[in-house]
């Protein structure tokens, strides 16, 4: 082709049918190699409904046979017709294609190293603790209930609960979060995670597929192989788009040849037309982009179980966030200790935790706890008695004592006139008094209060500065709700909303016309986060929770729905770019194949650049898609 001498035996001049065969020989083991494009591409064509690969193997079959034919011309002697040989366009496209391919299912193996990191973090081994003896087994030998024990800088084989010991462990690679986490006995363990500094005995609570390693790739693999409603308009055009093409071509080749063209000219325009046009970018642009964003979620503690999802949070303009365990920590800690003359700090919380002890009620659990804190060595109370809805009568140390709300001080007619004020202040700022009174008299209250997490205000204001309305919803009375509601920096409150309620509200702002958010951890929150159109589930919260999600944060911090929303973003805009550069190609190129260039006096598009230029726009879709790994969370 490019005038280089050939040896006697196969130059076109004097053995035209020797050049031919030799031709015929090199291209076969290609077309053996590539049968799946002719066994697919003329199965879909003959049933209606051509794709891609019809349009590949139909401009090389015609180019084939077109060769083939010439080639048996020149063996039975009928004269030299090495010109007329398109073996090259057949092999090159289909070499071509196959490396497009190839390059493609190289690129998507890079899409999902997110998930590769996260199967090469467990470990293949596990040393567990059977009958008292320690041995080593495979982590699929792992029993539930089995003891494991980990050293420092190994990796937790199974998820499960610390039985013995005490060390940090670096959770960073599936929460996001950087700061090793402290576990002691009777804190979870997540499998994969690095233990850092201590050895642990811990029991196996879930393994094999159960294990939350387990079904974090399988959440993202399902979002990476499903389709967003932006795809499915790829698909509709294609369906369209790829009958069109084929009858531009077979129009174009009558055109030419009616205009005086040969009959190789023709079967030119016509191979170029329907190799340049195959809509191997168009097929690629949608899904390349969900395979790396959803990746990218991973990698960044933000689990998005569907194409769908990912193309719908960016349409947020509405987020509901419950209160307690998703705003703030769910966990009520003493905030406020309140003396009168009567009694010191001290003495106060020593009596409010020793009453407390026997008690199972979250507000006593957190009184307790504080006693913890300060070192304090209890009292066991003489006397117990839990009053329901309103605390406890306990005797200590020869004393009488009530804890309680204000309801049990009023019936056992105890004057709080000395501290209403300070009462109503913490009320106010959604905090729960305790009252604690001895032998009849008040001697002072004890504050407790849900704290909200550290980064919800931050989240809030952020939300709110893009012009997302943010909502708060709670079963806790008006005033509570207020407060926590103001310290949080949110305008809009339902409050005294009952469990099965929560997904009323939700559907109530949907019919008012918004795109909603639900935001919850718990399993009253799991209805309403199945009724908004995006439901976001705190990785720390219940299973009903995370299953009913459409998104699951791995870790609990609220700036996680932003990193959603912006990666939502970005992927989508992502999609776009690789559609129009995907349509914008075509639309090029099919005119030019057809010869349009040819009219005006200017060159005709060899099938062979036609063949480099349909890989190159399926390459180029692809390393756009890459470029969402560079995407980084906003810093809030």
């Amino acid at each position: 082709m490019v005038g280089m001498p050939l040896p006697n035996i196969v130059d076109p001049m004097i053995n035209a049918f020797n050049f031919s065969l030799l031709q015929l020989i090199l291209t076969l083991p290609i077309m053996v190699v590539s049968w799946e494009y002719f066994q697919k591409g003329f199965k879909t064509l003959f049933k209606g409904h051509p794709n891609m690969d019809s349009l590949i193997a139909l401009g090389t079959a015609a180019a084939f046979v077109y060769s083939l034919a010439a080639t048996i011309g020149a063996g039975l002697g009928y004269g030299n017709f090495s010109d007329l040989l398109y073996y090259e366009v057949t092999g090159v496209i289909l070499t071509l294609h196959t490396l497009g391919l190839f390059l493609e299912e190289r690129s998507k193996g890079q899409m999902s190293s997110a998930i590769e990191k996260l199967v090469n973090l467990v470990p293949k081994t596990a040393r567990v603790i059977r009958n008292g003896v320690e041995q080593e087994i495979t982590v699929d030998e792992v029993a539930l209930g089995d003891v494991i024990r980990v050293r420092p800088g190994e990796s937790m084989p199974v998820d499960g609960v610390v039985v013995e010991g005490r060390t940090s462990v670096d959770e960073s690679m599936l929460t996001g979060e950087s700061i090793p986490v402290e576990k002691e006995s009777g804190d979870e363990v997540i499998g994969a995670s690095i233990n850092k500094n201590g050895s642990i005995d811990y029991r196996a609570t879930r393994v094999g597929s159960d294990t939350t390693l387990s079904q974090i790739i399988k959440l993202v693999e399902d979002a990476q192989g499903s389709k967003a409603p932006i795809a499915r308009m790829a698909d509709i055009i294609t369906r369209y788009f790829v009958p069109i093409v084929i009858a531009l071509a077979v129009l174009a080749g009558i055109a030419w040849l009616i205009a005086g063209q040969s009959g190789i000219f023709t079967l030119s325009v016509i191979i170029t037309t329907l190799v340049i046009a195959c809509p191997c970018a168009l097929g690629l642009a949608t899904p390349t982009s969900i395979m790396v964003g959803t990746g990218k979620g991973a990698e960044h503690g933000v689990l998005i179980k569907s194409g769908e999802a990912l193309e719908t949070t960016h349409n947020l303009d509405t987020i509901v966030f419950d209160k307690t365990g998703t705003l703030t920590e769910g966990k009520p800690i003493v905030t406020d200790i309140l003396v009168t003359p009567l009694i010191t700090k001290e003495n106060l919380l020593y009596y409010a935790a020793s009453g407390e002890t026997g008690s199972e009620h979250p507000l006593g659990e957190a009184i307790v706890q504080k006693s913890k804190e300060e070192n304090m060595t209890l009292a066991k109370p003489d006397h117990f008695e839990a009053i329901p809805g309103h605390g406890i009568r306990v005797e200590i140390e020869g004393k009488d004592m009530y804890i309680g709300n204000r309801k049990l001080m009023l019936e056992q007619k105890i004057d709080l006139s000395s501290m209403e004020k300070e009462s109503d202040r913490l009320a106010d700022e959604g905090k729960t008094p305790m009252y604690l009174s001895v032998d009849g008299k008040l001697a002072g209250i004890i504050a407790v209060a849900d704290t909200l997490k550290e980064n919800s205000m931050k989240a809030v204001k952020e939300l709110r500065r893009r012009g997302v309305e943010v909502i708060m919803i709670t079963g806790d009375n008006k005033r509570t709700a207020k407060a926590i509601a103001k310290q949080v920096g949110i305008d809009s409150v339902l409050s005294e909303v009952l469990p099965e309620d929560k997904a009323e509200e939700v559907k109530k702002l949907q019919e008012a016309g918004k795109k909603v958010a639900m935001v919850g951890d718990g399993i009253n929150d799991a209805p309403a986060l199945a009724q908004a159109d995006i439901g976001i589930a705190v990785g720390s919260g219940t299973d009903v929770a995370i299953e009913s999600a459409d998104i699951v944060l791995m870790r609990n911090d609220l700036t996680a729905v932003l990193t959603a929303i912006d990666l939502s973003h970005a992927t989508l805009r992502n999609i776009k770019q690789n559609l129009f550069w995907a349509f914008a190609y075509n639309l090029i190129g099919i005119p030019v194949a057809m010869g349009l260039l040819h009219i005006f006096g200017g060159p005709l598009m060899n099938p062979m650049f036609a063949a480099v230029a349909m890989s190159f726009s399926s390459v180029s879709v692809l390393l756009n898609a890459l470029r969402l790994r560079r995407f980084k969370p906003a810093v809030v």
